[in-house]
Order: C-alpha cells, then sequence, then structure tokens
C-alpha cells in the first residue's frame, strides 16, 4: 500500500433481495461506467474498476428485503459519469434499462447551481448519481 492510496475506497458491498434481478440492473449500469466482472458466486458478483470494486450480494444473513435510502445508512452512491452530454446519454439509457429518474423538475441540478447531476433509482430504491465532472 502507497501512501497515496490510504483512504482510498477499496470495495463496496451491496446487500439486495433479489440478485438475478439486482445483477441486471447493477451489471448494466456499472459495465456503462467501465467496470468489469470480477469475481462470481452463487447469489453473488463483484465488478472492478482499477483498484475498487463493487459487490452484490443477496446474502442469507439478510434481516429484510426492504432498502429505505431515506432511512438511517447508505442514501446513494456518486459516480463520475464523464461530460454532460454523457451523463445526459447514460441518464436517458438508464430508464431506458429500467431505473427510475429522481428529482426530474430540478434536472440537472438537482444538487445545486454549480452541480451537473442526474439521479436515478433502482426497482428496490437504490439510489444513484451521476456527476459530470469534465
Amino acid at each position: 500500500m502507497t501512501a497515496n492510496s490510504v483512504g482510498a475506497l477499496h470495495h463496496i458491498e451491496l446487500w439486495v433481495p433479489n440478485f438475478t434481478r439486482a445483477d441486471n440492473e447493477w451489471g448494466w449500469l456499472l459495465s456503462r461506467l467501465g467496470y468489469q466482472t470480477y469475481q462470481e458466486w452463487p447469489n453473488g458478483r463483484s465488478w472492478r474498476r482499477g483498484p475498487t470494486y463493487i459487490v452484490l450480494e443477496e446474502s442469507p444473513d439478510l434481516s429484510s428485503r426492504v432498502h429505505e435510502r431515506i432511512s438511517p445508512g447508505l442514501n446513494h452512491l456518486a459516480f463520475r459519469a464523464g461530460t454532460e452530454a454523457q451523463v445526459d446519454a447514460l441518464a436517458q439509457e438508464a430508464v431506458a434499462s429500467g431505473w427510475e429518474a429522481l428529482f426530474q423538475d430540478k434536472y440537472p441540478h438537482a444538487g445545486g447551481p454549480g452541480h451537473y447531476a442526474a439521479y436515478i433509482a433502482n426497482s428496490y430504491g437504490f439510489e444513484v448519481e451521476l456527476v459530470a465532472t469534465e
């Protein structure tokens, strides 16, 4: 480990209520964002981009099958998604791929006047922010 990597995100693990459904939704999005399949096992898969990976798993230890992004815990994940035009295109593709557009009345500045982003949610309510960074 180098001094520059201290504090960098290593991985994220999301427990999902239905792996097959989550695999379709998240797999599409992560692939579009440049992640590649990294590991696979029954009821789980991870995608990697550089040193960071994201895990989806339908664990037998789930205490609930409901995700509430407005409850304590994870609200959303934010990804760098390229230029404003790339964010617009990806947001449109996301809706066509089953994700729901959020905060459409404030698009693309729901995060504030100087912040260009699209907010989407999958069928289980997991929210993703696609941020224009270029």
